[in-house]
């Protein structure tokens, strides 16, 4: 707060030290507030401003404020209207309306919340049932004040000061406090005792304004009755210009502006403000701007802002500008193109012709400076120029070129298109048209008259300009620059070549030649050019754009005073200074109010004098005094403000009004979404940018933007610093302002949902304990479980194993036996081929045996020892062992045989027996007693009872069985 109070008190001291004179020609710049705008009540009662910057006005719909960009009203209980506001500098707002009182303040979240005062009143005063219409602030006490009392609020308590008669208004004049009783005179208000001041009884009642006036003197302005001086002593009528205006228009408030002017509402006609020896400086009303000549309230801030509470509206007055406006409300004269000031009269050029009006010289005071503007007969169209040369005054027009003299003008030619003229040389002047060149020269009177048009040039020239060697130079109209050298007597071309893109220009349209500190420059948008003539090429100026910033793309040059140049680029204004070699200053700031009001690629700036310049501009001209502007403070910029906080999650809420810096808010995570807009409480007309920075959010700082609010949404849980700067006119840049807010974490992770989460852990480290315990134990009896089974396991399967040794050993046995029995059967098989074979032999011998006396035996003999023989071979006791032995070898064989195959005969079951065991067929011929032919014959049926393939194997097969 302190430092707020100190920067305002210096800036003051600052601004009052070098404060620039108010000028009584045209009126300073207007900027209207309109109800529209606002979107509040009409009538607006009285005006303040905090230590922000922010500006409050007491509206007929309650607390009006306004930050530069935004609007936002503040409604009283009952919706009241409030008549007067003021505030203490440490974040109140005081404010009073019917019955009502008390103060604006921030609460926890930033909003401005109403506390009401009159609770404190004694009881015997409530309640209140006046307007509450002035409130002073003074150190530690507050002051309100209505018709029938004075309330004095202090330390937590209210005085009452009443008085036999009704009051009129207080006023606080420096240190001391007047109020007028009516019919009884003017008091001074002491603590709370009032003072009657003798000889008040002259001002004949209605006191509407006191203001300090001069060393120890007062000047008191009533509704009909004028001005009156108070010296402390007595108080005498101030008898000056402005008396008459003040009776006939009604004075209403006032104000002092600058430390030395004096400015008055009035409420018929507007503001006029006067000097300390009482001469009227500036009337603005209606016609020159006011959206309303009933003036309610006035204040001037720290800026020299002069704020006008309308009947409808508010207005804000750059008094302490070197700007001032004439501007043609009536639609009279047209668009302007040039303007100048030649023998104490204005000319105008429009599109409609030339206009004049008297100028009035500095030293002439008058009440109200008016301009009375006539058309002069034969102007009728379209002006281009007016150029003063040598003391006579030229007029470039669409019909021709004429001389001004005075209210009339004479016809130099009609050459059509006069749209520049230069010095040629002293005795000569050429001028660009729609049809090339023409020179001018001077007759006996000194008058320019028509000398010729130059030959083998018929371009249009829209710019020209002649350079060190006598070249001239020349901007086509819509393409192109043409250099031109002109014969000895400049009657007709000798050269001529024309330059395009093809040169080393950036484009071949809008291109622009002037003189710059006696050097040919080209303008374009890409920059400015020069031209080297060795290589006859055109190169980028890049010491002049490097140094001219954004003025580097300007369209017009024109020479102001001395190594000064004005700089006009596509509508915005700049005065550069040359005058210092190597160094180029620029400035744009003080003229950023021309921006856009000057008639595009036609801008006009005249220089009247050393110091003063006229500005032409669509519909009038502008006043500018050099000298007051070069006087103007170094700009200084108030911070950012971060007004609202808005939740735009589901549907657009604020979560904030904040005109506190110590502000935090927090936001809950489902609603991270969020728009926060912020201002720069800078009043005058300038262009202003913003560029911001999300810390815990964005990399790095935004680009230069005019928005001023940004929307940031899904922010994660976390403190951010949001951080903002503003930049005046691309030039001066403020400080960062800072607004920190949380987002608050989910619910999830909360601190409740923390606690929760721990409790939950707890149980949850318990329930795994427990879990493992048990499963620890439930794994060790498992373990226990699984040994036992294994051990049983272990038992069965050396149980098993046992057995199955056991039957292995059987099995060996068996085999054993089985071979044994095999090798039995097959021995006892061999026995029988063997006994078979001895019988065979025997058979065979006997039928060579004789008797003892050399005969054979006989045949009957020989029968009966073959049939012994037959009966041997054939015994069926031999095949039954085998059978037996056989079956025992090889179990069941000749029952699956049998089963299988039941029409096989006991021979055929010899026959498989042996095939079975694999004997030759002589073994088996033997077995069976028959031819080894029949053998085969056998085994051939055998197969074909037994069903075999061709190509399966009858052994293979019986062994398989």
């Amino acid at each position: 707060m302190r430092k707020h109070i100190l920067f305002a008190f210096f800036l003051l001291s600052n601004i009052l030290a070098r404060a620039a004179d108010i000028k009584s020609i045209g009126v300073p710049y207007v900027q209207n507030y309109t109800k529209a705008q606002y979107q509040s009540g009409n009538q607006n009662w009285s005006v303040t401003r905090d230590e922000h910057g922010i500006m409050y006005f007491g509206n007929d719909e309650g607390l009006l404020s306004f930050d530069g960009k935004y609007w936002q009203l503040n409604r009283m209980p009952n919706g009241l209207i409030v008549r007067s506001a003021a505030t203490d500098g440490k974040g109140k707002i005081y404010s009073g309306g019917f019955g009502e009182f008390g103060f604006w303040e921030n609460n926890s979240k930033g909003f401005l919340k109403y506390n009401s005062l009159t609770q404190l009143i004694p009881k015997r005063y409530q309640p209140i049932k006046e307007e509450i219409w002035k409130i002073y602030v003074d150190n530690d006490r507050v002051i309100f004040q209505s018709f029938g009392s004075i309330y004095i609020y202090a330390n937590g308590k209210i005085t009452v000061v009443k008085a036999p008669k009704p009051f009129l208004f207080l006023f606080k004049t420096g240190s001391r406090y007047f109020v007028e009783q009516v019919d009884a005179g003017l008091f001074e208000l002491k603590g709370d005792k009032l003072s009657y001041i003798e000889g008040s009884n002259v001002l004949g009642g209605r006191v509407l304004s006191v203001l300090p006036f001069q060393k120890d003197k007062y000047l008191i302005g009533t509704a009909k009755n004028g001005l009156f001086i108070y010296d402390g002593k007595q108080i005498t009528p101030w008898q000056n210009q402005a008396n008459d205006f003040l009776k006939t228009y009604q004075l209403n408030n006032g104000t002092i502006i600058l430390g030395k002017y004096i400015a008055y509402g009035t409420i018929l006609n507007g503001v006029i403000i006067i000097d300390t020896a009482g001469n009227v400086v500036q009337h603005i009303n209606k016609s020159s701007g006011l959206q309303n000549n009933t003036v309610l309230s006035l204040y001037v801030d720290t800026e020299q802002n002069l704020w006008a509470g309308l009947d409808n509206g508010i207005d804000r007055i750059e008094i302490n500008s070197p700007l001032y406006f004439y501007f043609d409300k009536t639609g009279r004269f047209g668009t302007v193109y040039s303007s100048i000031i030649f023998n104490n009269k204005i000319y105008l050029g429009t599109n409609q012709g030339l206009f004049y009006s008297e100028w009035i010289s500095s030293g002439t005071k008058r009440l109200f400076q008016s301009f009375d503007f006539k058309l002069i007969p034969g102007s009728q169209g379209q002006v281009w120029e007016l150029s003063l040369q040598d003391g006579r005054l030229l007029c470039g027009h669409n019909d021709g070129t004429f001389q001004v003299n005075g209210s009339s003008i004479t016809k130099i030619t009609s050459l059509s298109g006069g749209w520049t003229i230069k010095k040629f040389n002293s005795n000569q002047l050429i001028q660009g048209t729609y049809t090339g060149l023409i020179i001018y020269h001077k007759d006996a009177f000194g008058n320019w008259v028509f000398d010729h048009k130059v030959e083998g040039f018929g371009e249009p020239s829209r710019y020209v300009e002649q350079d060190n060697k006598g070249q001239i130079w020349v901007s086509h109209a819509y393409k192109g620059i043409y250099k031109v050298t002109l014969s000895e007597d400049s009657k007709k071309v000798v050269s001529q070549k024309y330059y395009d893109k093809r040169s080393g220009l950036p484009d071949s349209y809008n291109v622009g030649v002037f003189n710059l500190d006696n050097r040919i420059v080209f303008s374009s948008d890409s920059g400015f050019y020069v031209y080297d003539d060795i290589t006859d090429r055109f190169y980028k100026y890049q010491q002049l754009n490097k140094k001219l910033n954004t003025f580097a793309s300007s369209n017009k040059v024109i020479a102001a005073v001395g190594k000064k140049y004005w700089f006009i680029n596509h509508g915005r204004v700049a005065l550069a200074d040359l005058s210092v070699p190597g160094k180029l200053s620029i400035d744009s700031n003080r003229f950023s109010m021309l921006n856009g009001q000057m008639v595009q690629n036609y801008e006009n700036i005249n220089l009247i004098n050393n110091q003063i310049y006229l500005i032409s501009v669509d519909d009038g001209f502008v006043i500018l005094n050099d000298e007051d502007a070069s006087r103007q403070p170094k700009l200084k910029l108030p911070p950012v403000l971060i007004r609202k906080v808005e939740n735009i999650t589901d549907k657009t809420s604020a979560l904030s009004d904040m005109n506190s810096d110590d502000i935090v808010i927090s936001i809950p995570y489902n609603q991270n979404n969020i728009r926060i807009s912020y201002s720069l409480p800078y009043y005058k007309q300038s262009k202003i940018k913003y560029q911001f920075y999300l810390e815990g959010y964005s990399r790095q700082w935004s680009d230069w933007s005019p928005q001023s609010q940004k929307e940031f949404t899904n922010l994660n849980q976390g403190t951010y610093h949001f951080k903002v700067r503003a930049k005046i006119n691309d030039e001066n840049v403020s400080a960062v302002t800072t607004f920190t807010f949380e987002v608050l974490p989910p619910w999830y992770a909360g601190k409740f949902a923390i606690i929760l989460y721990l409790l939950l852990l707890v149980l949850i480290y318990y329930s795994i304990r427990y879990y493992y315990r048990s499963k620890l134990k439930r794994h060790r009896q498992e373990i226990h479980e699984k040994l036992q089974r294994e051990k049983e396991e272990f038992l069965r399967r050396e149980a098993v194993a046992n057995e199955q040794h056991i039957v292995t050993i059987k099995n060996e046995q068996l085999q054993a036996d089985l071979a044994s029995k095999s090798r039995e059967l097959a021995n006892s098989a061999m026995n029988i081929v063997y006994k078979n074979e001895l019988l065979q032999k025997i058979s065979d011998e006997i039928n060579n045996f004789k008797d003892s006396t050399g005969k054979k035996l006989s045949e009957e003999q020989l029968k009966k020892i073959h049939k012994v023989i037959d009966e041997g071979m054939s015994d069926d006791r031999d095949w039954n062992v085998f059978e037996n032995s056989f079956n025992e070898a090889h179990e069941n064989f000749f029952k699956k045989l049998k089963h299988g195959h039941p029409d096989l005969v006991p021979n055929d079951l010899k026959l498989c027996a042996y095939l079975r065991m694999n004997m030759s067929s002589k073994e088996m011929a033997s077995l069976l007693n028959i031819s080894l032919r029949g053998v085969e014959i056998r085994r051939y049926r055998l197969r074909k009872k037994l069903n075999l393939a061709h190509d399966k194997n009858l052994v293979e097969f019986l062994i398989e069985l």
